[in-house]
């Protein structure tokens, strides 16, 4: 009966006949009678479950009073829009026992823990001890035990699903400098496989949820790593004492190969040695790199306390970046480029391959680099320097009044104004030790040239945190293991080097050749040179990466951000990020 009624709504309304039931029921609102009718056999509800599930969901008042088994649902909105569209019918349900897909979500559930999640955030003492009743229920109170376990199953799914998607924490709700748009993916896809597709499961259907950048993929073999760790209290502790290096014996050095090869840094063959010899060394120095220490292959203090961070604290390193990938959109574009300000680190890639990679200096810790994605569309050789507002007030304005001859020395250009109604001004005409920093009246241009403060060349992606990459005549910043020096703009090592890759060997996208390049520098004329093709930017904050050689790497929390993210995970999911968008 049920497939002839939906052959001929089929036929009547032209809808695709490979639709399931639960996208049918979301093509077509609950306002419209035909969806509802669409979904029953009989347009009449009789079953008590049915009329159970409509009663609890007609009578939710606010967010967050709508229960089950004990348990405050999450996804109200979906929850509603879903069982109306259905007219009210169940989905983990059939012939008054739970479908095979409602056996398996509680092994899905427990399964979160290896995205960094937590399996008590999705209803699932909850949940099992609904199926358990409802497998054994008769009698007046069986309406009220399915009822409870519909929702929750569903509550659960459709949340699990949304972490998954797009992450348990709003990322705006903890960090006023996290501009990456939001995501908002659809559910209702990954619910309908996971009830109705075959060869697929559960497990499967959320899982498709997750991001598939294999950097992600290894983050999480990392926290099973560091799990495995804990959980069995094997790691390693070397002890402290004078700087261990090659030639060194004893059983410190037995300690550090153990350490050394529990994370991955040795082979486990060279765990039991004593002597700090060449492999060792080798290991040192892997090691020293994953954490941004300098690899000089010697355990001193830094790489003494990089070597006995615990596994709980890496766990939770690792959840925190995890999360952080799942705020991403799943997709990075097939080349862009990335700048990790964590690690000061901006690196090129295409076709699924890393083909630059430099260091670079990033905002201070009071002048944060946003975060955010944009599209560079030209660049600038021997550009000018329009030095914003705030900077000129609070940087320049001090060195001014320190020195008379300043402005002229660094090339600088006061001015008024703007286009038509701008106007040079003299600048031993004014009083700066009169002018207001708070109210500063005047524009400061610095000319091309070698103390340019954006060197030779800057790399525009028009934003509104007027951030970009550039050139500096301000080499030995680089040389720092804390570049968090500049005033927001990221500061390249090597721009040259992107200068090559963007305008000479993006192959058909190529803008000039070596030479007309070499030429326009040598002239100091400012000139503009615009993309073929815009190149996605990405501007993130990790503090546990992966990197081209697919290994883990490690670095310190220069702007103290991952606390806040920490804190999010580890409570109850905040309202922002429940699944209350639609299901389409």
């Amino acid at each position: 009966m049920r497939c002839t009624t939906y052959l001929i709504m089929a036929v009547l309304i032209c809808i695709p006949l490979n639709l399931s039931p639960l996208q049918a029921a979301a093509t077509f609102p609950a306002a419209a009678p035909a969806a509802a009718e669409s979904l029953t056999e009989d347009p009449v509800a009789s079953d008590p479950v049915t009329e159970f599930l409509r009663h609890r969901l007609e009578t939710l008042g606010s967010p967050g009073e709508l229960e089950a088994g004990g348990e405050i649902l999450l996804a109200t909105e979906l929850l509603l829009e879903l069982y109306e569209a259905r007219a009210y019918t169940t989905l983990w349900l059939q012939d008054r026992q739970p479908v095979q897909a409602a056996l398996a979500l509680p092994e899905a559930i427990r399964n979160a823990r290896n995205e960094g999640l937590r399996p008590e955030d999705y209803h699932l003492e909850a949940l099992e001890r609904a199926l358990t009743r409802v497998m054994s229920a008769d009698g007046e109170f069986e309406a009220r035990l399915f009822v409870d376990l519909e929702l929750l199953a569903t509550d659960a799914f459709l949340t699990l699903a949304r972490h998954f998607a797009d992450g348990k924490v709003d990322p705006l709700a903890i960090d006023t400098r996290w501009f990456v748009p939001a995501t908002d993916t659809s559910l209702l896809p990954h619910l309908d496989a996971a009830l109705t597709a075959e060869n697929v499961s559960v497990q499967a259907a959320l899982d498709d949820l997750l991001p598939t950048h294999p950097a992600y993929a290894a983050l999480r073999e990392r926290l099973a790593l560091q799990r495995a760790l804990r959980d069995t209290e094997s790691w390693t502790i070397v002890d402290a004492g004078p700087a261990l290096r090659r030639g060194d014996s004893g059983v410190r050095v037995n300690a550090l190969a153990r350490r050394l090869a529990e994370l991955g840094d040795i082979e486990t063959a060279w765990a039991e040695g004593d002597r700090f010899d060449a492999v060792i060394e080798a290991g040192v120095l892997r090691f020293q790199r994953r954490h941004g220490l300098e690899a000089d292959g010697v355990v001193g203090a830094q790489t003494l306390g990089a070597l006995n961070v615990s596994p709980a604290a890496r766990i939770n390193q690792l959840k925190v970046n995890m999360e952080r990938w799942r705020w991403l959109p799943r997709d990075l574009g097939p080349e862009y480029v990335l700048v990790n300000i964590a690690s000061f680190q901006m690196s090129v890639h295409a076709d699924s391959e890393e083909v630059l990679r430099q260091p670079v200096v990033v905002g201070r810790p009071f002048r944060m680099t946003p975060v955010f994605s944009h599209r560079m569309t030209y660049l600038v050789l021997n550009p000018s320097w329009e030095v914003p507002t705030r900077l000129a007030a609070q940087d320049q304005l001090p060195l001014i009044r320190r020195d008379a001859g300043y402005l002229e020395q660094m090339g600088f250009t006061v001015l008024r104004g703007w286009g038509a109604n701008e106007t040079e001004v003299d600048p031993s005409t004014v009083d700066w030790m009169a002018v207001n920093p708070r109210a500063f009246p005047f524009r400061l241009r610095q000319r091309p040239g070698p103390l340019n403060a954006l060197g030779q060349v800057k790399f525009m992606f028009p934003n509104a945190h007027n951030v970009y990459l550039h050139d500096t005549p301000a080499r030995g910043a680089f040389a720092a293991a804390d570049r968090a020096l500049s005033s927001g703009c990221i500061r390249l090592s090597d721009p040259m080097a992107l200068v090559d890759w963007l305008l000479v060997q993006r192959g058909p996208t190529a803008t000039l050749s070596p030479e007309r390049i070499s030429s326009i520098l040598e002239s100091g004329q400012e000139t503009t040179v615009r993309l073929r093709r815009p190149m996605p930017v990405h501007l993130l904050y990790w503090t546990a990466w992966v990197e081209d050689d697919q290994q883990v790497h490690y670095t310190r929390d220069v702007y103290q951000r991952d606390g806040a993210v920490l804190d999010a995970l580890l409570g109850t999911a905040p309202a922002a990020s429940a699944p209350e968008t639609s299901l389409l």
